[in-house]
């Protein structure tokens, strides 16, 4: 991967495939080779050029350990498209890239074509704002859990009862979670952003085609969650994925790639 200097840091981005151009954006801890598996050969095959990247935080982009905000993460995939002379782009975020996706659609539709947001929301609620900060003020008591105790944790609140009850599916996700490298002082500034103000009002600007995926098991940010953005966002799209947790796009993709290809095919208005 290339490493380009974007909205004073380094972005490390890869550019795959030719045609028109889709931006990927992960979530919080996620490395741009998350996309890799499922999304970014689905999507060239599609015809499409699929650029991904790191978020500041991960490395080997900028760790910023001094911490950092949404927008600045808006700015660095602003930053990228106009360094790449990309816009306007098709834009795909899953969770703290869906955040980031939907406040670059409203800040500068000039470079978003169409906007694709799984599992995402517009607001914190009392349990996901519980979650964060225990999240939160664990990383910062400097616990450190067994790596196989942390490996079931992530699997309980991240995938389905029906993967759950796989026991040879689960195994191999047990043992990919498990061998996650542990995060550093840039996963830290990064958790601080899912404490997310209510932008449900200010969505209701956004004037590109938007699609909203959530899927049906997840606890991190549920469907109704994902709905209230749906509804605030004039014209856009809902589509909910059966049997899938948080990471439903790895859980069940070729259902979430079809409806990916099929948005993002259709003409712009």
């Amino acid at each position: 991967m290339p490493v380009v200097p974007v909205n004073g840091i380094r972005l490390h981005y890869e550019d795959t495939g030719a045609g028109e151009p889709v931006v990927l954006i992960q979530g919080t801890g996620g490395g741009a080779t998350v996309w890799q598996l499922h999304q970014v050969p689905a999507l060239t095959a599609a015809g499409f050029r699929v650029i991904t990247f790191d978020n500041r935080g991960i490395p080997p982009s900028s760790e910023c350990p001094e911490g950092f905000s949404i927008r600045d993460l808006v700015g660095d995939v602003a930053g990228l498209v106009e360094r790449l002379d990309l816009g306007p782009v098709r834009v795909v975020g899953t969770s703290l890239g869906a955040f980031v996706a939907q406040e670059l659609a409203l800040a500068r539709p000039d470079l978003v074509r169409r906007v694709v947001l799984m599992a995402t929301r517009g607001r914190t609620d009392t349990l996901r704002a519980a979650l964060n900060r225990a999240e939160i003020e664990l990383h910062d008591a400097g616990v450190l859990l067994p790596p196989r105790y942390a490996a079931v944790l992530r699997a309980l609140r991240s995938l389905s009862p029906r993967t759950l009850d796989d026991d040879a599916a689960l195994a191999d996700w047990l043992d990919l979670f498990e061998l996650a490298p542990a995060g550093g002082p840039g996963l830290r500034a990064q958790m601080e952003l899912s404490m997310l103000d209510d932008r449900l009002e200010a969505y209701r600007g956004i004037r590109v085609p938007c699609q909203v995926i959530a899927f049906a098991d997840d606890v991190v940010t549920p469907p109704h969650l994902g709905r209230e953005v749906a509804n605030a966002v004039p014209g856009a799209v809902f589509d909910l994925v059966e049997c899938c947790g948080h990471y439903g796009y790895l859980e069940d993709p070729d259902t979430v790639n079809k409806l990916l290809v099929e948005f993002l095919s259709a003409a712009t208005d």
